[in-house]
């Protein structure tokens, strides 16, 4: 039995991820265990569908348990996400590896990067400093700084899967973890990519061909046939969702708080507040993310910014590691994990949030942060959900 652990999205599932898993099993793995984002995603937007249904067809296409990371690591820098998510793996207990996509396919050359990133962030924070204040951002100065001292890591951590891999490793390192990564070279469409190649196509590339068409037939191809029936229900049902429809809310949020509350929000910094709470005259969400902007700040984190003081994730709440790990869904073999990590695992692991709230404070206010996010992503489906709806949500166990 060798159990590996992926973190992923899926927003939606393409044949990328499909590979990914494939590949996971080729190297050994008999049971894979997901840990995925739940109602928002890491690059500020909601997600395209809901986290159960999401969790339901991971375990169809592959995955043998979902576990949703917490909303305030998905609204959150690489660093935070990857922290969060490796330690939920690491916390069952079970997990032997954690696999995980890359450009350069080479975990030896990651971890060098990671120890080059590591040491120029402390030697040369000086110099990175006077970059960041002629209006770049962290990731851009650090680049250019590497660049100077070993050109070769600099253009490995210049691309957005090796940066979130790195990441990965950062964290195995922080916990001490005993999983082994385990990378898988990226093939085909690139992250972001606005071409398809091979049948292969970026999740952020189908998103856009589903808005524009408003039908699932065109990203048939692009993905297994399970996704494309479901996608094509729920766009039937009106159980898509878009940021867009979370507007004027947002809004509302903007012009009805202070200052003082919008410093408090995760990742709001260097007098970030100010330039936030002068926006808030803005007339639509694009003019407000387009006056907040800079070359500094990108538009992912202004947008998961927004999200956060939205559902209000604070910098108290990025202190805690997660209290507990919410199980979406699972199959014959995801039991088999559950079965493995029940006396090794270092925090529980349940599917109720109604009970796993009543564990500690912390985990009160974890599961109070998630009921909210799925409250508000209700209001973001064409057809709105009612509220509440984590506590009344059933779980899907394939024994199939």
């Amino acid at each position: 039995m060798k159990i590996s652990g992926i973190i992923c999205e899926y927003n939606p599932f393409h044949n990328g991820h499909l590979y990914h898993i494939r590949e996971t099993r080729k190297n050994g793995a008999t049971h894979v265990v997901a840990v995925m984002s739940g109602s928002f995603v890491q690059r500020g937007d909601v997600a395209i569908m809901d986290k159960l249904e999401r969790a339901r067809l991971a375990v169809k296409s592959g995955a043998d348990l979902v576990i949703e990371l917490p909303v305030q690591y998905c609204l959150s820098s690489a660093e935070n996400f990857a922290a969060g998510a490796v330690y939920l793996l690491n916390s069952l207990g079970a997990v032997d590896e954690i696999s995980f996509g890359s450009e350069c396919g080479d975990v030896e050359k990651l971890s060098r990067a990671l120890d080059t990133v590591e040491v120029t962030a402390m030697v040369h924070a000086d110099e990175i400093r006077e970059i960041m204040e002629k209006g770049y951002t962290y990731p851009r100065a650090l680049n250019s700084v590497i660049n100077g001292i070993d050109p070769e890591i600099a253009e490995v951590i210049a691309e957005p899967n090796n940066l979130l891999a790195i990441e990965y490793l950062r964290a195995l390192k922080k916990f001490s973890s005993g999983m082994q990564p385990y990378t898988i070279k990226r093939i085909n469409a690139g992250h972001d990519s606005e071409q398809p190649e091979n049948g292969y196509a970026s999740a952020s590339m189908i998103r856009e061909k589903l808005e524009t068409a408003k039908s699932a037939s065109v990203i048939s191809e692009y993905t297994t046939s399970v996704w494309t029936s479901a996608i094509s229900n729920a766009i039937s049902k009106g159980e898509t969702a878009s940021l867009s429809r979370l507007e004027r809310v947002l809004l509302y949020k903007l012009r009805s708080c202070t200052v003082e509350e919008i410093s408090q929000i995760n990742d709001v910094a260097q007098g970030l507040e100010h330039r936030i709470y002068s926006a808030r005259m803005a007339g639509s969400l694009d003019e407000l993310l387009f006056t907040v902007k800079t070359k500094r700040y990108t538009m992912a984190r202004i947008r998961r910014i927004m999200l956060s003081l939205l559902i209000g994730i604070t910098k108290e709440d990025m202190k805690q590691l997660p209290p507990y790990g919410r199980i979406l869904a699972f199959n014959e073999r995801g039991r088999e994990i559950l079965a493995q990590a029940k006396d090794v695992a270092s925090i529980p692991y349940a599917a109720s949030i109604a009970k796993l709230s009543q564990l500690s404070e912390v985990a009160e206010r974890f599961a109070e942060l998630e009921i909210r996010a799925s409250d508000i992503y209700g209001l973001a489906l064409e057809t709105v959900t009612s509220a509440q709806k984590d506590y009344r949500a059933k779980i899907m166990i394939d024994m199939e």
